[in-house]
């Protein structure tokens, strides 16, 4: 008889990975950090442990935004105050904060609950090209090899 194999949050090998977002379509690059954070890259992933790897995102600033999306997609967020409703459209966004471009669009790829949560605290992003992670000596990942 086969058992399917599930892993267990002690067994759990983690790494750290570097992306590099210069000139790399913004949903593209959301996949892929989304798909290491919640560790569907390894063999022994299993839905309902996190066994994601950590990612830190450079050059933030630097990420394309394909079409029209700079002035027509827009992201909204409310304040809970009457009439709070604020909009951004994403090429001010990338302008003036890239990490959190990036951040809602990996977090919108995400599961909605306590692990999704979990797996995001993983994400680490930079809007340049230095980043404070050097003591955990990341793997530098080419996004054109994984897609």
């Amino acid at each position: 008889m086969r058992t399917t194999y599930m892993a267990k949050p002690n067994e759990i090998d983690r790494k750290w990975y570097i992306l590099d977002a210069t000139d790399v379509p913004l949903g593209r690059l959301s996949t892929v950090a989304a798909s290491i954070l919640r560790g569907k890259n390894k063999p022994t992933y299993t839905p309902n442990v996190d066994t994601g790897d950590n990612v830190i995102i450079i050059n933030a600033g630097k990420v394309a935004l394909t079409g029209k999306k700079a002035t027509d997609k827009i992201y909204y967020h409310h304040t809970n105050h009457p009439g709070g409703l604020k909009e951004r459209q994403a090429g001010d966004l990338r302008e003036k904060n890239p990490q959190r471009l990036i951040e809602l669009s990996v977090q919108g790829m995400l599961p909605k609950n306590t692990l999704g949560r979990a797996q995001g605290l993983k994400l680490h992003v930079f809007a340049g090209e230095e980043h404070t992670h050097a003591a955990q000596q990341p793997e530098l990942l080419n996004i054109n090899d994984l897609i």
